[in-house]
């Protein structure tokens, strides 16, 4: 099934229990979705790459909003954002932990034969293919790098 379908039965679930606030996330995932397939250009049809990478977006876009209503002590926005993004993480496969991700790092190290920081752009082009969706690249850049430079 594809995401598109998948979301908009979820809204009419949403909908039919009175759940605003997951109602309010799975709008905000469809209307993503519409701008991606109405932008210029486009086909009309989203490859399961693209949809990942729009989910991963507006999830990160919830959690930095979050961060930034916390250090404004506006607890109660920052709530709602991390709902938002657990409800849209819902819908990304699963993450990989740091020790899975830290053992794939380290072959694709051993592959590219990198030694030192230097060779990061190197070892984070593969690591973001072979990882994408899977791992967060925040976590695959301190992980890179402290495995270069150790």
């Amino acid at each position: 099934m594809s995401l598109e379908l998948k979301i908009n039965g979820d809204i009419k679930t949403a909908m039919l229990a009175r759940d605003a606030e997951k109602l309010e996330a799975l709008r905000a995932i469809k209307a993503a979705l519409l701008l991606e397939k109405a932008r210029e250009g486009a086909t009309g049809e989203i490859g399961d790459e693209v949809e990942l990478k729009i989910l991963q977006k507006l999830v990160k876009q919830r959690r930095e909003s979050a961060d930034i209503y916390s250090q404004a002590n506006r607890q109660d926005l920052a709530k709602k954002e991390l709902y938002d993004a657990s409800v849209i993480e819902t819908y990304l496969p699963r993450q990989m932990s740091e020790a899975e991700v830290t053992e794939i790092i380290k072959k694709i190290v051993a592959e590219t034969g990198a030694t030192s920081v230097k060779d990061m752009g190197k070892v984070m082009g593969a690591a973001a293919k072979e990882l994408a969706g899977k791992a967060d690249n925040k976590m695959i850049s301190v992980i890179v790098k402290s495995l270069l430079t150790t």
